[in-house]
């Protein structure tokens, strides 16, 4: 019997009987009413937990979609003792790390399999275009996930042979444990791949917290796992809000690690939470205020579309959108004016419809936070060129594409501080050295670009810039292969690549002897 058989066959104890969702009927635009998991996910099993329940809500209409279990700080502690029991059992070292890739393979095969359903109701539940949910967001995630399949046997540590012939030293790279993981609404699936794929390849256990926003296709994903084979306890699901479920995963004490995505005052209360508790380890993504710096040697067509990319993709939801532009004054008028042709022509619409790129923001609380920024920038001097309102042929949380133009280098709020939605802000500079001065006066250090037709000057701006991830002449490309994470206070830690994997990994050092005898006794 061959080796390679012997990998492929499943232990009867990581074989699982599929359990029944607790679910409520859906009317899903272009599927029809089917069946969605409400309930939280627990050892491999759907419960109702306490009792209580929390309403999600279509972005794109105001109206409720279904209510959901809330788990208490209870339900959270029995996710953590089958996430510990699944690690100790049939996860963590107790699996071939060949056999873990393989099984997240599978589960990346059932969710390509399942792409259309899941992306309806990424779509439903997130606002974003279907066309965007399924070819970007739904694919975005099957990649990720077989990204990380392919790393999980090509975990190696070192050898030290420094010591004369007296002993060998190595380094075991072992994964960290139960990991608590917290995501956000702006990218339900996405977030929940770049987290859960590089811990299963690490063979870590997972407790899971989608945002209450959005929590529908992180839910959708345990029924995959079960299908895949996944151990019972390895991937649990408590759905929640971040107060009362977030906090119990922050302070747990048997969670190793809590991974976070979200706004910096929540992270800073994670971070308290984690020291405050068992000390465990922690790897935040926050916020962003990314600045884009365009040239007068740039093309600034060319960067307009860049841009418009960059801000208006998911409505502006998003950590790294090109929020701040700043552009060499002799090409300000001509830039902007380009920038106006793409906001008039944003293909606005139904979150069902094909041609949508542009949906609603989450809620009504943040279509209102982004239309306090715009009024609060005008009143401070801001010019509006484009946008500015509610869309007014929805009643969902709409705003148009906005651009305000900062000519008189005004020290708005709107520049300051993240927005989380479709507003841009363009300022002129004068020279280099005004750009970065202007790019880097900022607490966040996410993302940024630099425009140019200058090689030269390309690469003297991009080392200059503080941020994570710095891109010339194009914007907002990210890939499984490449960190993604922030300077300053837009996070700790990097997801993604082969960084993304050290996170969830820690280093263990073994001292061989090879014939040494032992000191004379003290």
């Amino acid at each position: 019997m061959s080796l390679s058989f012997l990998l492929r066959r499943r232990p009867a104890s990581l074989r699982l009987p599929v359990h029944r969702a607790l679910s409520t009927k859906v009317d899903v635009p272009t599927l029809g009413e089917i069946d969605i998991p409400t309930g939280l996910h627990i050892d491999g099993k759907w419960e109702s937990g306490s009792g209580d329940k929390f309403s999600t809500v279509n972005p794109a209409t105001g109206e409720k979609l279904v209510d959901v279990a809330h788990a208490s700080r209870e339900d959270v502690d029995r996710a953590v003792k089958a996430a510990r029991r699944a690690f100790k059992t049939t996860w963590g070292l107790n699996v071939d790390a060949t056999e873990r890739g393989r099984l997240i393979n599978r589960f990346a095969d059932l969710l390509e399999r399942d792409a259309r359903k899941i992306a309806a109701v990424e779509s439903l539940n997130s606002g974003k275009g279907i066309r965007i949910a399924r070819d970007a967001d739904v694919a975005d995630a099957v990649a990720c996930l077989r990204y990380y399949a392919g790393m999980a046997d090509k975990i190696h540590g070192q050898t030290t042979d420094a010591f004369g012939g007296s002993k060998l030293a190595l380094t075991l790279h072992q994964p960290i444990g139960v990991c608590g993981q917290i995501i956000p609404w702006n990218y339900p699936l996405g977030m929940w791949a770049w987290k859960v794929a590089p811990a299963l390849a690490a063979g870590c256990t997972i407790v899971m917290k989608p945002s209450e926003l959005t929590p529908l296709t992180a839910l959708m994903m345990n029924a995959l796992a079960v299908e895949a084979e996944l151990p019972a306890g390895v991937l649990n699901t408590v759905p929640g809000l971040g107060a009362t479920t977030g906090d119990a995963i922050a302070r747990h004490m048997d969670i190793d690690k809590v991974a976070f995505t979200g706004s910096v005052p929540t992270g800073k209360r994670i971070s308290v939470a984690a020291a405050e508790s068992n000390l465990k380890k922690v790897t935040l993504e926050l916020g962003g205020k990314s600045p884009m710096l365009v040239f007068a040697s740039a093309d600034t067509d060319d960067a307009a579309q860049w841009t418009a990319n960059g801000i208006w993709y998911n409505s502006g939801q998003d950590c790294c959108a090109s929020s701040r532009i700043y552009v060499q004054a002799n090409v300000f008028d001509r830039y902007v004016n380009q920038l106006r042709k793409r906001a008039l022509t944003v293909a606005i619409g139904a979150p069902s419809d094909e041609k949508t790129s542009f949906g609603p923001l989450i809620s009504a609380a943040q279509r209102d936070k982004v239309l306090g920024y715009i009024d609060s920038a005008k009143q401070e001097g801001a010019r509006l060129v484009s946008g500015g309102r509610a869309w007014p042929r929805s009643k969902g949380f709409y705003v148009e594409p906005t651009i305000l133009a900062n000519s008189a280098h005004k020290d708005l709020r709107a520049a300051r501080e993240e927005i989380f939605g479709p507003v841009v802000i363009v300022t002129p500079f004068r020279d280099e050295e005004h750009a970065l001065e202007l790019a880097n006066d900022s607490e966040y250090g996410l993302a940024a670009a630099v425009f140019t037709g200058d090689t030269r000057q390309a690469i003297r701006v991009a080392r200059s810039l503080d941020a994570g991830s710095v891109w010339v002449n194009q914007y907002g490309a990210v890939h499984n292969n490449v960190p993604f994470g922030g300077f300053k206070q837009s996070g700790v830690g990097r997801e993604l690549g082969s960084y993304g994997l050290e996170g969830y990994l820690q280093i263990k050092a073994v001292h061989l002897n090879l014939g040494v005898e032992a000191p004379w006794p003290i």
